[in-house]
């Protein structure tokens, strides 16, 4: 293992070596050039290489990108090393890394990325850990849709970062398998903490506050898997009332403001032993594609719309469901608990798959199951009509631990 100390004296060292005059250039000219001493170290990365950088605020304005195995990129901390991407100018990503097994990003902060801020595609053993992206300016459209956004990955551990400001979310895991998300922070963005098309995910002692919905379990159409097998436990998810700022056409655009956990037409899926409070829709909501609002996508006769094998259980629920998003909400909301009132912590949409049932029930399997918890089923399929509030006091059996391989 060789280690490349990428230090503002090997920036002067570069300077000198082209001509420049490092004695007379202040501090925030050096940081300007410094991106070209990290990229250069990201370009001649060999296997077993431990790219350190130094505390500081380094201004970057290309995108960066790594393709080499077993590479480890280390600040000295998120407060500490921050790479400033607010004058990018070329490149769709902060930070890039493709085709690359056994890589670790850990302890900096990436911040006002023009689009995502750290993507990681195809690979294995991604650990990425006390990393901070952010979009400096708050909610807003403009910004990157996605901070930490591991994607076709296997064995993939998130934990002790911070996401904030992200249009599409802050913390995203997809088509992926053996994912570990915890001990994360993720607030303000439009999904605090996603997993989407993923098998065997475990996203626990989280803390997902003020985003639009703060941790999402879904299924899309048109992707070249489906996921199943996330326990989502031991969280903080509460206040996640920010107005949802993600781009129109974007699935999680239809996400409603005051979310706490949602799953959209994903299976076996085990919450549990979450502080959920203050949501101002819903704590829990449980959906179908009919209802998420982007069924117009042209959907293959393959994916499974249903969500089945939902076991919600040991939670503790405060407040939530007073003032829902979005007039048709208000209207239920109203119908069912008049003006002073909330709505129950589970909201389901009431779409089950009648051709799996038998003897007009559900396998036990595939039921969703939320014991001593009053749901509400808002008979989607039906138009609303026959909405009634009620207790599913199934149980199913406990997902088993996700054990990585790192």
């Amino acid at each position: 293992m060789r280690s490349a100390w990428i230090s503002m004296a090997g920036a002067a060292l570069w300077l000198a070596a082209c001509g420049g005059e490092t004695e007379t250039r202040d501090v925030s000219e050096a940081d300007r050039e410094y991106q070209e001493t990290l990229m250069t170290a990201l370009l001649d990365a060999r296997p077993g290489d431990v790219i350190e950088i130094p505390a500081g605020v380094f201004v970057i304005e290309r995108g960066l990108s790594l393709t080499v195995d077993d590479v480890t990129i280390r600040g000295q901390g998120m407060d500490e090393t921050i790479l400033s991407f607010a004058e990018q100018r070329q490149g769709a990503e902060g930070l890039l890394v493709s085709g690359a097994d056994n890589f670790t990003l850990e302890n900096l902060a990436i911040e006002d990325t023009i689009g995502d801020a750290v993507k990681i595609t195809d690979g294995d053993n991604i650990v990425i850990r006390g990393v901070r992206v952010e979009w400096t300016n708050g909610p807003a459209t403009e910004n990157g849709a996605y901070g930490l956004y591991p994607v076709q990955t296997t064995d993939v551990l998130i934990e002790d970062s911070v996401a904030i400001g992200a249009s599409d979310a802050g913390i995203y895991v997809g088509q992926s398998d053996r994912i570990v998300v915890r001990n994360n922070r993720a607030e303000y963005n439009v999904a605090g903490i996603e997993i989407e098309n993923s098998n065997h995910a475990d996203v626990y002692a989280n803390v997902a506050t003020n985003n639009t919905g703060g941790i999402l379990v879904f299924n899309m159409p048109n992707l070249p898997r489906p996921g199943a097998g996330t326990r989502v436990y031991d969280n903080e998810v509460y206040e996640n009332n920010t107005a949802n700022f993600g781009h129109e056409g974007t699935p999680v655009a239809s996400v409603p403001a005051g979310t706490g956990i949602i799953v959209n037409s994903n299976d076996d899926v085990e919450i549990f032993n979450n502080t959920l409070r203050n949501n101002r829709t819903a704590n829990v909501i449980i959906s179908s594609l009919f209802s998420a609002g982007f069924s117009e996508l042209g959907v293959s006769d393959d994916f499974d719309p249903y969500p089945e094998g939902i076991y919600i259980h040991s939670n503790s629920y405060e407040g939530g469901g007073g003032n829902p998003d979005g007039l048709e909400l208000q209207a239920l909301k109203l119908a069912v608990a008049g003006p002073t009132g909330r709505l129950p912590n589970v909201l389901w949409d009431g779409y089950v798959d009648a051709d799996k049932m038998v003897d007009g029930q559900m396998p036990a399997a595939l039921r969703i199951c939320a014991p001593g918890t009053e749901t509400l089923n808002i008979d989607g399929p039906n138009d609303n009509a026959d909405i009634q509030r009620l207790t599913l006091d199934c149980t199913l059996e406990p997902l088993d631990p996700v054990e990585l391989e790192l």
